[in-house]
């Protein structure tokens, strides 16, 4: 039986081990295994032996912030093991902590050879993906340095740079060869009867470019008490709902990784800040609609995180064209990467601009940032950012001269720039694709809210009325277009996008549950799509689909054509609410947080569109993100739209 993965995440850092703590460097199902940081995997072999074997797994690793699991020799009944080894690893900011244990359970004196191989193959996470890509490295060399207490791994290419540092406390015996590139650490450790030693091994990764003073920590233990205090700062101050404690424990679990998600970012002015990542394993990174919907979903109880992401967007705000990164002048980022690919324009992700949406939710941001909150510093700040996302809207991004917002795919990066960006996810209702620029109506309802929002702070905030009148004339504009152009009379419900020739794709998916969320609807047709989503071929019993069941698009195993996205869900949810359909709001809340109460209060990236009257538990999506800010984030929206209730 193959080991599962077990991710233990921190910021930019992850790693991925098996059932027994190692890491074997090769890829078992959606995700490698192996010590990454900042893209870059390094540890790509972290192997235990123990006289010469591997040990068998007595108790696996569990899934936690902390990796702990029991190993014994391997024996038969006649011959109980003669010691056991207690395994404890945790990751923090680019690093990784291993405390080893072995306890003898014999009455007489017991050495044992205790091995562990380690290697760094410094291999980018876009060369791990299951695209069949592979990518050239002209001039990189690894090299290794024996340390008196450990090895170093090295790479360079170029003007690159990398490292890994392994040191162990007491310091190895001896730091062997074995033939492959990696290195093994090797202890023979004398125990008297019964008693135990104890090995602590600190893993130091050193990114290319990154200069600061990293300390490792002492010990898993030290590092689980940095997160809890973390965690306890996300969660302290907020009232959750004692009548509801399903809904209250998937809130805290939530916000416990929000505050392991959090990765560095500069401002505009280069001040340091910490912004939520999208997800891990793929995503640990700065990925713009994600940021600003976790921030959306966040800000009534922690509005740092949206003020934060904020400002890290209009750092990195596109200020001219081009085409290699589909940049225009004011659009806001999609993606940043700092991985070695992308730093040599191997990967287009260094900053990729490919999304329509999220400059309009850069808007809505921060429009619902200064209403929320009261502080209308950062929108004195970025008033230059922020009407420089206005005029990309109406001029790069087709308000003025196409009506709506539109997107053409991008070959060698995202054919889809909606948030369903999967190849085929915006289709006809019998699976076909659109051809030339395609518009989504989503994105017509983030756009919609952007104006307003932004109309509301130039009349309040910049003291500009006739730039205000504009912006909410135009958002009029857009309501009646979209309300004429997408609506289905027939089906009683809006178009899914128009392609390139205007015509309705007229599958019946989620995306109108987000045109409530934005208020795009008028009131007669906004309650008809919510009351539409909750029939049973959009509802599965665990939330509503990303397309409804029964048209041949439909596969309750795709990605986006007929899966459960929980943030998905509490956008939807959101916009009951703001319809005065509330019935519909809770019904949605409670099977999100039964969703969540089925997997220890987590909600996952994604479910399977499966049915609950069929399958009373829910089913995974095979390559789901194991943590995702948006879905962390999912919990506190849900709080929002219906409180305890």
């Amino acid at each position: 039986m193959t080991d599962r993965h077990h991710l233990l995440v921190h910021g930019t850092t992850f790693a991925a081990v098996g059932d027994g703590g190692d890491i074997s460097g090769v890829r078992h199902g959606p995700s490698p295994d192996g010590l990454f940081v900042r893209d870059a995997r390094h540890l790509s072999r972290w192997q235990l032996t123990v006289d010469g074997a591997v040990p068998e797994t007595l108790t696996p690793v569990a899934d936690g912030d902390t990796a702990r699991c029991v190993l014994v020799p391997r024996g038969g009944r006649t011959e109980p093991p003669a010691y056991t080894l207690f395994r404890e690893q945790a990751v923090a900011d680019s690093a990784f902590v291993e405390c080893l244990r072995v306890t003898s359970n014999r009455p007489v004196p017991t050495t044992v050879h205790l091995a562990v191989t380690a290697d760094a193959d410094f291999t980018d996470q876009f060369e791990l993906r299951s695209d069949h890509r592979t990518y050239a490295k002209a001039g990189a060399v690894r090299s290794r340095e024996v340390l008196g207490d450990g090895v170093e791994f090295r790479y360079r290419r170029a003007e690159w740079r990398s490292c890994t540092t392994v040191t162990a406390d007491p310091a190895p015996d001896a730091v062997e060869e074995t033939g492959t590139g990696a290195r093994r650490l090797v202890w023979a450790l004398d125990l008297a009867p019964h008693a135990s030693a104890v090995l602590t091994l600190r893993v130091m990764a050193r990114p290319h470019g990154d200069r600061r003073a990293v300390r490792v920590p002492r010990s898993p233990s030290a590092v689980h008490d940095q997160r809890v205090s973390a965690e306890d700062r996300f969660v302290e101050g907020i009232a959750f709902p004692t009548d509801w404690p399903e809904l209250a424990a998937a809130c805290v679990r939530g916000l416990s990784d929000l505050a392991a998600l959090q990765v560095p970012a500069a401002g505009p002015d280069g001040e340091d800040l910490r912004v939520p990542a999208a997800g891990a394993p793929w995503f640990l990174t700065l990925l713009g609609r994600d940021a600003l919907l976790t921030s959306l979903f966040a800000l009534p109880y922690r509005p740092g995180p949206a003020e934060a992401t904020l400002l890290a967007l209009a750092a990195t705000q596109a200020r001219r064209a081009d085409p290699e990164s589909v940049a225009e002048p004011g659009k806001i980022a999609h993606e940043v990467r700092q991985g070695e690919l992308a730093h040599f324009g191997q990967v287009p992700f260094g900053r990729y601009y490919g999304s329509v949406d999220a400059t309009p939710l850069f808007l809505v941001l921060l429009g619902a940032y200064v209403e929320r909150t009261g502080d209308t510093g950062p929108a004195r700040r970025l008033e230059p950012h922020a009407r420089a996302a206005v005029a990309w809207m109406l001029d790069h991004g087709g308000l003025t001269a196409r009506g709506y917002l539109v997107y053409r795919a991008d070959r060698g990066g995202l054919a889809n720039q909606n948030w369903k960006d999967s190849p085929g996810a915006i289709c006809s209702a019998d699976g076909t694709r659109p051809t030339g620029p395609v518009t989504a109506a989503g994105a017509q309802g983030y756009a919609y809210d952007a104006l307003r929002r932004t109309a509301w702070i130039a009349r309040t905030v910049w003291q500009d009325e006739v730039y205000a009148a504009l912006l909410q004339q135009a958002a009029g504009d857009l309501r009646d277009r979209f309300q004429r152009d997408f609506w289905m009379p027939d089906r009683s419900f809006p178009a899914l996008a128009l392609d390139g020739e205007g015509n309705r794709l007229d599958a019946l998916a989620s995306d109108a549950g987000h045109l409530l969320w934005s208020g795009l609807l008028d009131k007669e047709y906004g309650e008809a799509v919510g009351r539409r989503l909750l029939e049973p071929d959009f509802f599965s019993g665990w939330g509503v689909r990303t397309l409804a069941a029964g048209q041949p698009a439909y596969h309750p195993l795709s990605y986006h054509r007929g899966s459960v996205w929980p943030h998905d869900n509490a956008l939807i949810a959101l916009g009951l609410a703001r319809y005065g359909l509330h019935d519909e709001a809770r019904t949605v809340a409670h099977t999100l947080v039964d969703a969540a109460a089925a997997t220890g209060h987590r909600l996952p990236e994604v479910l399977a569109g499966y049915g609950r009257d069929t399958h009373p538990e829910p089913v995974p999506y095979p390559h789901a993100c194991v943590r995702e800010s948006r879905s962390a984030a999912a919990p506190l929206a849900l709080l929002s739209a219906v409180g305890g209730a």
